[in-house]
């Protein structure tokens, strides 16, 4: 079955945070490093997409507990793997390794848990937002400045998709943006891609908007931000991450009258407590959830930082037999 007919039929569940679990398993510098990078110059630990190589076993485990707890969009561990985020751990020339393997590492949980199911699943090759940001000056003194450039980031971008595709994707995820700019030089570079290797895949965009204001990071409304990415025909336009449920539901409302495609949402597990941690219960989360899709609001829902596998099979479970968000008819 293709994402299309699926979308046409029900609520499409998407996975919940990937380092969320990664924190469960205590790993130490050691365990990061594996043999192969065990003399490497610098400290690793914190680099999580490196773990697809290093950990290939813990990431296919976490997938599968995805799987098993309803999701049909299950998201590569790539959020930083890229050449600008990889610069952090001098690990830049992996970046393409990293990409495939963290593809080939959730392809064989979907192979695994085939074994197990008929439902469908697709594996979503997940693209982060880096951490720079073309729109913004990191010199307060010179605003003028940008730490990188249009071409550097399509650039990076660029070999991400090839190492995603190549590792067998089904989707291509660009997330989390916090500049609509970034975004347009991953649109770029994956239309790029698609169009010299002869490819054709889903693309689907999600954004995050920072606080109740309602804008991106960079200052850009939610309706100006999907205006500025909907030439790019992607198959799904969403909100994930910064906002619990609560509060990212006013947003997805108003994205959800004005999106000519599917809409998804995968909020945090409520706002960060004191010490940084998401206190949302599994019942909380799906109940917030089955509200919008009772409301009509949206095609594909699962979680971000703070959801574990408890959540989704909540949300699943939630959401199973509500008619999804019926398309806007095209003037």
């Amino acid at each position: 079955m293709t994402l299309q007919k699926l979308l046409q039929n029900q609520i499409v569940i998407i996975d919940g945070a990937m380092g969320t679990m990664i924190q469960r398993h205590k790993l130490e510098e050691a365990d990061y490093r594996g043999e192969r990078f065990k003399d490497w110059h610098c400290d690793v630990k914190g680099n999580n997409d490196l773990l697809s190589i290093t950990q290939p076993e813990i990431i296919k485990s976490i997938h599968l507990e995805y799987l098993r707890a309803g999701a049909h969009i299950i998201e590569t561990n790539t959020f930083n793997g890229q050449v600008i985020s990889m610069a952090d751990y001098e690990m830049e020339e992996i970046s393409f390794e990293i990409n495939e393997a963290a593809a080939k590492c959730a392809k064989a949980a979907c192979d695994e848990f085939a074994k197990e199911s008929d439902r469908p699943t697709f594996v979503a090759g997940a693209i982060g937002p880096t951490n720079k940001t073309l729109s913004l000056s990191p010199d307060v003194n010179n605003p003028g400045y940008r730490a990188v450039t249009f071409d550097e980031i399509e650039n990076a971008y660029y070999e991400q998709v090839a190492g995603l595709v190549k590792g067998g994707v089904d989707i291509i995820m660009i997330e989390t943006i916090f500049d609509t700019l970034n975004a347009k030089a991953a649109i770029f570079a994956t239309k790029r891609f698609f169009d010299e290797n002869n490819v054709e895949l889903p693309m689907m965009i999600s954004g995050t908007i920072t606080d109740n204001s309602g804008r991106t990071l960079s200052g850009q409304t939610l309706d100006a931000f999907y205006y500025s990415i909907e030439h790019a025909q992607p198959i799904s336009v969403g909100l994930n991450c910064a906002l619990g449920g609560e509060q990212m539901k006013p947003f997805l409302s108003n994205l959800s009258r004005i999106a000519n495609c599917y809409v998804s949402a995968y909020p945090n597990a409520g706002l960060p407590n004191a010490m940084g941690e998401y206190d949302e219960t599994p019942e909380i989360t799906s109940n917030i959830i089955k509200n919008w899709a009772e409301e009509g609001l949206i095609n594909i829902v699962g979680g971000c930082c703070g959801t574990t596998p408890p959540h989704i099979q909540s949300i699943a479970r939630a959401v199973e037999n509500i008619t999804p968000r019926k398309l806007k008819e095209l003037a």
